[in-house]
């Protein structure tokens, strides 16, 4: 890199509302647009027993992740607090996994605002197995738009929370504008006990609407102004503040608006039973509705956000997996060509590969439905490794200021990796194998470069590691004899016991397994000592 790069640093350009918006426009995206009729599909009305579960698992990963960010304000900090706990070998599983789960939400929400558009242009998107896909010229117009978000990056952060910020104004506002509009306009109370009850599909469903229906997909994102933590003013203020305020908000919307959708259909509507609901305008199930019951100028509104919300999100998201990548760069997982940083202070070398990897993934999945789940337990295999780590590091750096200083440690720890891993059974034995084949493709990677790199690499411990193999081992073979997607060989409710008890005994071994205090101080030191401010807050 040139002397001009290698001296870049992050700027920190963004303030608490800034950051809030940052965390709260990544969690309001496309799950708002479709969540709510396929959790519908899933799980009846008792999608609203799924979207309260999701929100009370989401806001216990919340809680962790803002002590972490609050603690430790870095660049891409959910990627490295593992790291610090856990040494290298760790730090890459945890940086890949969050760049596997980041880097396909931007495509994500380009799907959704096409599906949407389908709407005015029938041929950006077509019907292939009962789903909606991109077609040829749908494809084109989607990676337009990725790049359009890489552009809006490489002009740097403060561009970024700016634009952000003005469109999560937005954002919020046409919910909850639906939320009331259609409340007053049609609400029929039968519909929560149609068609076999509240709950049609028992508590199978409601577990499979949490990780297939978009439930956990819509919470995701609070962790990304833990993402920007190193780009933010205060951040050891800001970060707890940003990640709670933002999650709660989310959650209260999300649930809003499903009681609102469940209540809106029309009888006619639920003709096919629940699996099949259906009804014009479905590809834009809240637009559809808001046409159905007479709400045009809505139907209007919902459409212009069809681009905003899912694009203000991808946006983001092109952000967050660039900062990832540039963690993976700047720690020696990978070149380190990938961890430069622009004049502007951005990773433009990271954020072009983020763009470049968005682009390839429509190919795969080419449609909203089947790219949820993998993202899901994409970002819920990641999100464990929090809990992990902030047992590891309150034991290893037991005097560091903390800010947010989650209560209840002992339960509440290892509450959330049960948690997190439960959410990664729930996706279905065909998600789980294909996130760890994702995994090993990504070890692969890490040591075709550990032969072929030069300069200074990063030590490699193991004996840190030696419980992350059995969880991935134990994760697959459960899925495979469990109820979702598997063989059915584990009885039902006995599945979840079985995931719960296995996570506990992971995540006991590996607090035991942890780095010693020092070697976890000299790798927060390193982080900390490019930023003055957290420097001062570590030797405190």
């Amino acid at each position: 890199m040139t002397a001009s790069t290698a001296n870049a640093r992050f700027r920190r350009d963004v303030n608490l509302l800034g950051l809030t918006f940052v965390s709260l426009g990544s969690i309001i995206g496309s799950g708002w647009l479709l969540g709510a009729l396929y959790a519908a599909q899933i799980a009846g009305p008792a999608a609203l027993i799924s979207w309260g579960i999701g929100a009370v698992f989401m806001l216990l990963l919340a809680l962790i992740h803002a002590e972490l960010g609050g603690a430790f304000p870095f660049a891409a900090g959910v990627a490295r607090f593992p790291h610090a706990a856990y040494g290298a070998v760790i730090g890459f599983a945890i940086g890949w996994i969050w760049w596997l789960g980041s880097v396909t939400v931007a495509p994500i929400e380009v799907e959704a605002a096409l599906q949407y558009f389908t709407h005015y242009v029938s041929w950006l998107t077509t019907t292939s197995g009962g789903k909606t896909v991109l077609t040829a010229q749908g494809y084109g117009i989607a990676v337009a738009l990725m790049f359009a978000f890489s552009v809006v990056n490489v002009l740097g952060v403060r561009r970024l929370a700016r634009t952000n910020t003005a469109i999560v104004t937005w954002k919020i506002a046409i919910p909850v504008i639906a939320i009331v509009a259609i409340a007053v306009t049609r609400f029929h109370t039968a519909n929560f006990h149609a068609l076999g009850g509240f709950a049609p599909y028992g508590f199978r469903g409601i577990f499979s609407a949490i990780s297939t229906g978009g439930v956990i997909f819509a919470y995701n994102g609070f962790e990304q102004a833990i993402q920007l933590g190193g780009e933010s003013a205060n951040p050891r203020r800001n970060i707890p503040l940003a990640v709670i305020g933002a999650i709660v908000a989310g959650v209260v919307i999300y649930v809003l608006l499903e009681v609102v959708f469940l209540g809106a259909l029309h009888p006619s509507d639920l003709a096919h039973g629940w699996a099949k609901l259906a009804f014009k305008g479905s590809a834009g199930p809240f637009a559809g509705i808001a046409s159905a019951i007479g709400l045009s100028w809505l139907a209007i509104l919902l459409y212009v956000d069809a681009a905003v919300s899912p694009g203000g999100t991808g946006l983001l998201y092109t952000a967050a997996s660039s900062r990832v990548a540039y963690a993976l760069g700047h720690d020696r997982f990978v070149p380190r060509t990938v961890a430069r940083l622009s004049q502007r202070g951005v990773p433009d070398v990271a954020i072009l590969i983020s763009f470049a990897v968005g682009a390839i993934v429509f190919l795969p999945f080419p449609g909203w439905q089947k790219l949820v789940g993998f993202i899901t337990s994409a970002a819920a295999l990641a999100y464990g490794m929090a809990p992990l780590a902030l047992s590891a590091l309150r034991r290893q750096l037991p005097n560091l200021d903390r800010p947010f200083r989650l209560p209840l440690e002992p339960v509440l720890a290892p509450a959330g990796f049960v948690v997190a891993n439960l959410i990664v059974y729930w996706s279905e034995w065909s998600v789980v194998w294909r996130l760890v084949a994702a995994i090993a493709i990504g070890f692969g990677v890490f040591s075709v470069y550990r032969l072929l790199g030069r300069g200074e690499l990063p030590a490699i411990e193991l004996r840190p590691a030696a419980w992350f193999p059995p969880q991935l081992a134990g994760l697959l073979v459960l899925s495979y004899l469990g109820q979702y997607g598997g063989r059915k060989v584990i009885p039902f409710w006995w599945d979840v016991g079985a995931v719960a008890a296995f996570s506990v005994a992971i995540y006991v071994l590996a607090v035991r397994l942890r780095l010693p205090p020092e070697r976890a101080r000299a790798y927060v030191q390193e982080l900390a000592d490019e930023d003055e401010e957290t420097a001062t807050a570590l030797d405190t």
